[in-house]
């Protein structure tokens, strides 16, 4: 076991200095473009939205389950990085497992945004994107260490956009994307002897965590009721 903490301290220590929080702001930036707009054959969030309405009948939540269920799928795939057209060769920082798994959860609570009447393209909404990567539990335990200000709801309705927040914001998702990586490694190095069953982990992780990010996101961003302007 001390071997295994040794792995994941060396692996996730040069990650962790790499990404200050501007660097890490530039970064999360960088994803969200890639999911928002897509990449090469990989569809942007809005397309693969408006997709799931079409095939739902125009019902936003069944398209919102119809979202989330793909994803989790698409993250569980082993070898995901690579099956998905250009991803692999993404122009970001940030090693390849990392920034493919960031890149598809992020389109999830993107197109969950877009369904649920958020403007993808409003720096708030962006921010608020972010923040439901670090799930319910990340988001909850940063808000009792004040780490966070406020619930992704009231970051994608506030006032004005934030850029401090934002920035923020990021260095806490990109510490949590790093720690989730660590985690798995520890798993997979742990099952690395018994035949397949590292192969079932990676997947299970990948899916799990998905899964509760888009449960979050569907449940924290609530339909957006645009009022008509007044003349």
């Amino acid at each position: 076991m001390a071997g295994v903490a040794r792995f994941v301290a060396s692996s996730l220590a040069p990650a962790a200095q790499r990404f200050a929080p501007q660097a890490a702001a530039g970064v999360l930036r960088q994803i969200l473009e890639i999911a928002i707009d897509g990449y090469q054959r990989f569809p942007g969030a809005e397309q693969i939205a408006e997709s799931k309405l079409g095939r739902s009948g125009g019902d936003a939540q069944l398209a919102i389950d119809a979202v989330i269920d793909q994803h989790i799928r698409l993250a569980g795939v082993q070898g995901f990085v690579t099956s998905v057209g250009g991803l692999v060769t993404l122009p970001v920082s940030l090693p390849a497992n990392l920034t493919g798994i960031a890149v598809v959860q992020a389109r999830m609570v993107a197109a969950i945004a877009h369904l649920r009447g958020y403007d993808l393209d409003d720096p708030r909404v962006r921010t608020a994107v972010i923040t439901c990567m670090l799930g319910e539990e990340g988001v909850l335990d940063r808000l009792k260490k004040s780490s966070l200000p406020t619930s992704p709801l009231a970051i994608a309705t506030a006032p004005v956009f934030d850029p401090e927040l934002d920035r923020q914001v990021s260095g806490e998702v990109v510490a949590e994307l790093i720690a989730r990586i660590s985690g798995k490694r520890m798993a997979l190095t742990i099952t690395r002897r018994v035949p397949l069953l590292g192969g079932a982990v990676g997947a299970g992780v990948d899916g799990w965590s998905t899964y509760r990010i888009g449960e979050y996101a569907d449940k924290s961003l609530v339909r957006r009721i645009r009022r008509p302007i007044e003349p």
